[in-house]
């Protein structure tokens, strides 16, 4: 009987891996994985989102059978000869027939958690399940860190005592004019004390669960003046951040780690509820985010996460190539699959490419091959100077261009935003079109930012941040003086600010103001009373309205006001777009937990349009292209000058250009110049330490 359930039990993963024909070996094997904990190795190009995908599909539809050897009770001998039969002879017309005996639990859809990086990534699993699955793939939870952790904290935060469920979240630009605010406040020198600076510095210390007061001791216990004053700012910023309601992007997930960590029952109702949880891009995990998926795996152990060590390039940002290094010492018993096969590069780039990440020593190890042939061989173009660089690059996209490539599929790529110019120069003196990414996102534009703050204080009035954005734009009268009072009293009494506007009143200091105060604060309380009972989209037109904001853009009459005009209207098409989406369940609340949630990364546009591509090597990564041209290859630049001699800094420099050198899938140039005008003055840096690699190979 034994051997009989093992035959049994081979023969139904054979069966269940016919489905997955298309896939290589080592795809299918991730795939067929579907018990406890799995790394995979996946390689750049390797067809990771393929395999995510297709692991996801097996689980629905087969549940563990491709990955036990357990037969249920009720097979009968007919049964287990059948499958047997299907599994060498896999008839897609007898599939359906014989699901029944090829499942072993499969999992609901709910119970699936896919942690992307991207709401992009995240959108392209479930419309690709949706074509392999239909409708069920909805239900999946595909989100990414930061908006599975706000579907978690809208149910169970208010719990915590401190916040309640309709908090509203500061994206990084919101976080940076809060710590502008502070650090003016304390009278602090903003040279010194940048808000970017401070808000990497508090980023740091809730990645690592130091609360503002421990930091601010810490500081003091090491004499740390500079520290000092952080933690300053970190506490007031803390306070500020508790008084409005509202959430950083590090809160959503420190908060939520809290939460399940301090209570138990809470901890067991996620555990059990994500019986499946994937994670992608591991390798640009933070500690804090290793600790979440650590805490919602911790009853089933069925932990999936995918990730490339070679493509860690995110470290400041907080990312710790650790969590990917010590995956098997973190979920012991954890199995690992390497997908090394690429589907994107040549041979030629491969290689270059495997030589250059073979020299670093923190890695797992593994070997990119292709069947795509060997291809052009890699071109090292040393220019007599910068110019001489950019005019070289100008004419291979010329000659690219006349044999019939899109200026689309060729990219720039650099260390360094300051390395484009002469590109620039280069390509207009020539007329090649360009566009350099990662210019300034739609939602971080001046007048996008207005239209949401009016929408934010509307969903939240203690939400101060946005209040002071709006209180007097368009001009209402309300002088920087009022505004300071009214911020002084709130401060004093410990309350919003939009509460010490509602009772004017009760402050002789605001005598002078209550009509102008008065009018602001009706104004609000008839749009919070309008927003419940009518369509988003139509209460936009509504806000814009009575708010004077259009009114205002229109009286200016001038190129800057219209085209910011034409993107306060743009911003309509973004909620028109969300409720169609989400339909009846479409909220205000909801709408401003999507846009604030909306990250550079998803603003995936850069290939639509006929232009030569212009971005950093950060940028471009999860992108391909049929032509790169790798610039700036010099020790100083590329690798940095503060990297060299740093051994860390340097491994992460190697992986930065390994992931430069595999965007390339057809050819690949590397230039550099033998001097070189950068930030005022002149350098003579020798060619990038990498190339000698290339050369030896």
């Amino acid at each position: 009987m034994i051997q009989t359930n093992e035959k049994f039990a081979a023969a139904r993963k054979r069966a269940i891996l016919s489905e997955f024909k298309r896939l290589n070996n080592m795809q299918r094997e991730a795939v067929s994985a579907t018990e406890g904990p799995l790394l995979l190795l996946a390689g750049a190009g390797s067809g990771k989102t393929t395999v995510v995908i297709n692991r996801i599909a097996n689980i629905l539809k087969y549940g563990r059978a491709s990955d036990s050897e357990e037969v249920p009770t009720e097979i009968s001998a007919d049964d287990i000869e059948t499958v047997l039969w299907f599994a060498d002879n896999p008839d897609e017309q007898w599939r359906e027939r014989l699901l029944p005996l090829l499942q072993l639990e499969p999992a609901e859809p709910w119970r699936i958690l896919a942690i992307t990086f991207t709401n992009k990534a995240a959108n392209e699993i479930k419309e690709r399940l949706a074509v392999m699955l239909g409708s069920v793939a909805d239900e999946i939870w595909a989100a990414t860190f930061h908006s599975a952790c706000v579907k978690i904290l809208r149910r169970d935060i208010e719990i915590s005592g401190i916040w309640n469920s309709r908090f509203t979240i500061y994206d990084s630009e919101d976080s940076r004019s809060l710590l502008k605010r502070i650090i003016k406040d304390f009278e602090i020198d903003e040279n010194v004390f940048s808000p970017r600076t401070v808000a990497a510095a508090i980023s740091r210390a809730k990645d690592s669960m130091i609360a503002p007061d421990e930091y601010a001791d810490n500081a003091v216990t090491r004499k740390d003046l500079r520290a000092r004053e952080i933690g300053k700012i970190y506490i007031e910023y803390a306070r500020r951040c508790r008084d409005a309601n509202a959430l950083d992007f590090d809160d959503l997930i420190l908060e939520t780690v809290k939460l399940l960590q301090e209570h138990q029952d809470i901890l067991q109702r996620w555990q059990h509820r994500f019986k499946y949880i994937m994670v992608d891009e591991y390798q640009d995990t933070s500690k804090l985010q290793y600790t979440l998926i650590k805490l919602l795996s911790g009853e089933y152990n069925n932990i999936c996460v995918v990730g490339d060590d070679d493509q860690s390039i995110y470290r400041f940002r907080g990312a710790t190539i650790e969590n990917i290094l010590s995956f098997e010492n973190n979920f012991p018993g954890a199995r690992i699959v390497r997908l090394e096969q690429n589907y994107r590069s040549t041979e030629n780039i491969l290689s270059a490419a495997n030589a250059i990440i073979s020299v670093n020593t923190s890695r797992k190890g593994k070997t990119l091959w292709t069947d795509n042939g060997k291809g052009d061989p890699l071109t090292l173009k040393i220019a007599s100077d910068e110019r001489a660089e950019a005019d070289y690059a100008a004419l291979q996209i010329t000659q690219w261009y006349a044999r019939g490539l899109n200026y689309r599929d060729i990219a720039i790529l650099y260390r360094t935003n300051a390395q484009s110019l002469n590109f620039e120069l280069a390509f207009k003196r020539k007329s090649i079109p360009y566009r350099v990414y990662g210019g300034m996102r739609f939602f971080d534009r001046a007048e996008i930012k207005d239209a949401v703050s009016y929408l934010a204080v509307v969903a939240n009035t203690d939400d101060d941040l946005r209040l002071l954005r709006i209180i007097n734009n368009p001009p209402r009268g309300i002088g920087q003086k009022t505004i300071d009072t009214v911020t002084a009293i709130a401060t004093a009494e410990g309350k919003p600010i939009f509460e010490i506007l509602r009772n004017t009143e009760q402050y002789p200091e605001l005598a002078g103001s209550v009509a102008k105060l008065s009018r602001f604060t009706e104004l609000i309380n008839d749009l919070r009373s309008q927003v419940a009972q009518t369509r988003l989209d139509a209460f936009y037109d509504i806000l814009l309205d009575k708010t004077g904001y259009v009114q205002a853009l229109q009286e200016k009459a001038n190129i800057e006001s219209e085209t910011r005009l034409e993107n306060v209207m743009e911003l309509k098409s973004s909620i028109i777009d969300y409720v169609s989406r989400v339909s009846e369940n479409a909220s205000l609340a909801a709408y401003l937990d999507e846009i604030a949630l909306y990250t550079d990364i998803d603003k995936s546009d850069a290939q639509h349009a006929d232009m030569v591509q212009m971005m950093t090597i950060h940028s471009a990564k999860g992108l391909e292209f049929p032509v790169v041209l790798l610039v700036g290859a010099e020790d100083g630049i590329f690798p940095g000058l503060r990297s060299i001699g740093e051994p860390d800094e340097m491994e992460e420099e190697r992986r930065l250009c390994y992931v430069a050198m595999t965007r390339a899938k057809q050819k690949l140039y590397i230039t550099s110049a033998k001097r070189r005008m950068m930030y005022g003055r002149t350098m003579t840096n020798p060619p990038s330490r990498f190339l000698d690699v290339l050369t030896k190979g």
